[in-house]
């Protein structure tokens, strides 16, 4: 708990007595007697058009549900006149609940409080017949597809056109039919720019895709908002009734709006104009899914008159953290501009800290918490661990984390997302050396043999169980009965013929103690298909994956064969199985979006790593600038402490690089940030030196390395395809 928890803006200490009328309805004028002057104008400035720009930690949900309960309070609108989106189940339940402690039962009647997706479902029924063509139309009783669902048709439908799935697959289909629904284009919409997607075949697909969905009577997310802008656009008569019917409008999180949404939002709030939109454009960090930051930035553009207010008090961090934060966004150009503020003294400034290499930045961080943990930092006292986050630009760097964690026995859980060793792509990997070691492991085969798809489905595995079992064999060798006996033929039989084939040759290869154990790790990915299959994957989290997958491989350099690392990974998963009470939290600065800890290390600070070089290339200054709001995310989580840190070696895709220190750093202001010495100065070993200017924070280069550490570009004389960067995710 902050200093700042206890405290509320809105709350009232001798406010004058609640008129009987309106305490028999349930309501409260009360909740904005105390509010500060532009807390006051965020929720009393209730006609026309009004953009609350609110800051990090400035109370933008408690102003924006105070103002629902108190356009019901004056009587400005009944609860079902009132239309209040926002992004997540999560967030829209909190408004609910907020504004339920404030009005009383008068919440219940509020039917249109909800996410875009549920009060587009909702809308879309009263009027699905009008979707369709003039031989099929969408009827009331429509399902909605989930991902699997999506994949599997769409699949069906490459099938038909004779397109090879594997250069072509359906993933990569999917995202681009979800980003044309994102910007509210039907298929006769899709601009000609886009005409040669999908190998030329893309507007095609999408009409067959939209023209199966009716037949099935059923639609997918994006069709949700994407039927509702259509609808509206129309038929005017049907946009004008529920323009009557929504008085008042108001919307969370605004600056993570796409083209669909902001469609939708601004064709209902063309009558009454009464919309007010709550956002900050310096957390506009989802670009990469369809989020438009020119949303937010054009709404007095979109609104002509309307009423900007500016929220910059902040009731979370220091005065430290918040100049370091402030002064860093400021390098934007695309921002509407604001300062955060606080009443609050003291602090200790932001703290940066150079290391030589990724795995000595663990080490420190570690330490540095068991040091938080005891009491040994005399300013902070003792903390908990649940005080304690650590935000990575990537989900590959919790690696390193994870396994420092382990090895010191400090709990820890990762928010977001599963931990390093039990994500898909890691638990697949790992099922493929553990058969190459054991080829007894008949649970590693069942979850490998058919990954990547190899034409084997579900009877084809019954017939490899029937035939180990009639002669007591593991399944791996009874596959390999099974096509040499010519029980399974045709493609099915040939590539499992060449699966056994392979881990018959990879198992002589895991028990040789003469082998390179991690070329063979790279080569099984490799060779098995399994990173061509992600390579090939277009979805977003792909490129995460094959991240992880290098991760994995970097991992068993620390271990003399694979059956050590396997081991290793197998006692250390047994042993955290026990969770803790108290536990650091890892996640990304993409999930940490709405959290905030009293202490925050954010590590990694290195350019190519942050600002990421695939948003860079990929967007040019605009994901540069995406990424400086990540990072202006990442420091406004934290409460009271926030420690930057970077490396000066980081291993990537298996070699040993020179990482320079991240530009955002020079950006932060000398006056909030002190430069901390790192901790090994002995005359064998130099490390990274920090060098302190008026105008630059950076690192000298060692003189000599340490022996330990492999020279900055070795690595193995050969390296396997996972250990490249697909140009896929470049």
């Amino acid at each position: 708990m902050s200093q700042f928890d206890d405290f509320d803006p809105f709350e009232a200490a001798s406010a004058p007595p609640v008129p009987l009328s309106q305490r028999a309805m349930g309501r409260d004028p009360r909740p904005i007697s105390r509010a500060q002057p532009a807390q006051r104008a965020a929720v009393e400035e209730l006609d026309g058009p009004v953009l609350l720009l609110a800051g990090a930690g400035t109370g933008k949900t408690r102003a924006l549900t105070t103002r629902i309960a108190h356009l019901l309070t004056l009587g400005k609108a009944r609860p079902n006149q009132i239309l209040a989106v926002t992004f997540t189940n999560k967030a829209a339940r909190e408004m609910r609940e907020r504004i339920g402690r404030l009005v009383g039962e008068a919440v219940e009647g509020m039917p249109w409080l909800g996410t875009f997706h549920s009060v587009s479902v909702r809308i879309l029924r009263r009027h699905a017949e009008l979707i369709g063509n003039a031989d099929l139309h969408l009827k009331p009783s429509f399902t909605i597809l989930d991902t699997d669902d999506q994949i599997r048709l769409l699949k069906q439908l490459i099938a038909a056109e004779n397109i090879d799935e594997k250069r072509w697959p359906a993933r990569m289909l999917a995202g681009l039919i979800d980003g044309w629904k994102n910007r509210a284009l039907t298929p006769p919409r899709v601009p000609k720019s886009d005409a040669m997607a999908f190998d030329g075949y893309g507007v095609k697909l999408y009409q067959a895709y939209q023209d199966r969905l009716l037949t099935l009577n059923a639609v997918d997310f994006g069709d949700l908002l994407m039927h509702c802008v259509t609808l509206f656009q129309a038929h005017p008569d049907l946009l004008r009734q529920w323009q009557d019917r929504f008085r008042y409008i108001l919307v969370d999180e605004y600056q993570d709006t796409n083209t669909a949404q902001y469609l939708w939002l601004r064709l209902l709030a063309q009558s009454h104009h009464n919309i007010c939109v709550v956002g900050d454009d310096d957390q506009s960090i989802y670009g990469w899914r369809g989020a438009e930051v020119g949303n937010i930035l054009r709404f007095e553009t979109d609104f002509p008159g309307a009423t900007v207010i500016r929220l910059e008090q902040n009731y979370r961090s220091t005065a430290h953290i918040l100049a370091a934060a402030s002064t860093l966004i400021k390098a934007n150009q695309g921002r509407l501009g604001k300062t955060l503020w606080t009443e609050a003294e003291g602090g200790e400034r932001v703290r940066l800290i150079g290391h030589w290499d990724s795995e000595a930045e663990a080490r420190w961080i570690g330490e540095e918490i068991e040091a938080f943990q005891g009491g040994h930092r005399a300013a902070m006292g003792r903390r908990s661990l649940n005080d304690i986050a650590i935000l990575v630009r990537a989900s590959h760097q919790m690696r390193a984390f994870e396994d420092r964690f382990m090895t010191i026995g400090l709990p820890y859980r990762v928010i977001g997302g599963p931990r390093f060793y039990e994500r898909q792509e890691i638990r697949d990997a790992m099922a493929y050396f553990r058969l190459a070691v054991s080829p007894d492991d008949d649970l590693a085969f069942e979850r490998i043999v058919n990954l990547p798809k190899r034409g084997l489905g579900d009877k084809a595995v019954q017939t490899i169980q029937r035939r180990s079992r009639d002669r007591r064999l593991p399944l791996l060798f009874g596959a390999a009965a099974v096509v040499s006996e010519g029980i399974m033929g045709g493609k099915g039989g040939a590539a499992l013929r060449q699966f056994a084939e392979n881990m018959g040759r990879w198992h002589a290869d895991a028990i040789d103690s003469t082998a390179n154990h991690v070329a063979l790790a790279e080569r099984i990915l490799d060779r098995s298909g399994y990173t061509a299959m992600w390579q090939n994957d277009k979805s977003p989290d792909a490129p995460g994956r094959l991240d992880n997958l290098k991760e994995l491989v970097k991992a068993l350099e620390e271990f003399e064969n694979l059956q050590g690392f396997l081991e290793h990974v197998s006692l250390v998963m047994d042993t955290d199985k026990q969770e803790a009470a108290e536990q650091v939290s890892i996640m990304t600065l993409h999930g940490a979006k709405g959290l905030e800890y009293p202490i925050v290390f954010l590590p990694g600070w290195e350019d190519g790593l942050f600002p990421s070089q695939r948003s860079v290339d990929r967007s040019g200054n605009r994901g540069l600038e995406e990424e400086r709001r990540l990072a202006y995310v990442g420091i406004t989580r934290a409460e009271e402490l926030a420690t930057i840190s970077f490396a000066g070696n980081r291993r990537m895709y298996g070699q040993w690089q020179s990482s320079l220190p991240s530009r955002f750093i020079d950006e932060l202001p000398e006056d909030h940030v002190d430069v901390l010495t790192p901790p090994v100065f002995t005359a064998a070993a130099t490390v990274l030196r920090p060098s302190i200017s008026r105008n630059r924070v950076s690192m000298t280069a060692p003189q000599r390395p340490m022996s330990i550490i492999p020279p900055v570009g070795s690595g193995c004389s050969k390296t396997a395809s996972i250990m490249r960067p697909p140009s896929a995710s470049r």
